[in-house]
């Protein structure tokens, strides 16, 4: 027996979010890029990209840097935003979550979005990791 899954609601995002998130993963590049995605966890949107330290320089995994996530965290409850999800880059691989993408996954009301280079574009993709399972959404863009 399988019950039936609700729709997935589309991730919204900026175009000029998106942008910044596509050239902070090439200027990091050959290490994965980090950052937050802030906005409201209500209706799914984001409003903002926060680049972040990799703290882990890294190819293949990352670590945002802690004091920057405190900061952004604090600064978007500030303004009656939240922090709504990660973006890290995959430098030669598909965008998709890696074992230690699910493992590290620390939030399951988060969006994880994964930005791949392996075409020399940034290609980005969006995900929710719920107790290991993976659900791709879909990200539509909002001005």
């Amino acid at each position: 027996m399988t019950m039936s899954e609700p729709a997935t609601p589309s991730l919204l995002v900026p175009q000029s979010v998106l942008d910044a998130i596509g050239k902070h993963a090439i200027a990091c590049y050959p290490e994965e890029a980090c950052g937050l995605l802030v906005g409201a966890a209500a209706t799914n949107t984001v409003l903002e990209f926060h680049a972040t330290e990799n703290v882990a320089r890294s190819a293949r995994v990352y670590t945002i840097n802690p004091k920057q996530h405190m900061v952004i965290d604090r600064d978007a409850e500030d303004r009656g935003l939240e922090v709504v999800g990660v973006v890290h880059s995959h430098t030669h691989t598909e965008a998709y979550p890696s074992s230690t993408d699910v493992a590290q996954a620390p939030d399951p009301t988060w969006h994880y979005m994964i930005v791949t280079l392996k075409r020399g574009v940034p290609e980005p993709r969006n995900f929710r990791i719920i107790n290991g399972v993976i659900t791709e959404t879909p990200i539509s863009q909002h001005n």
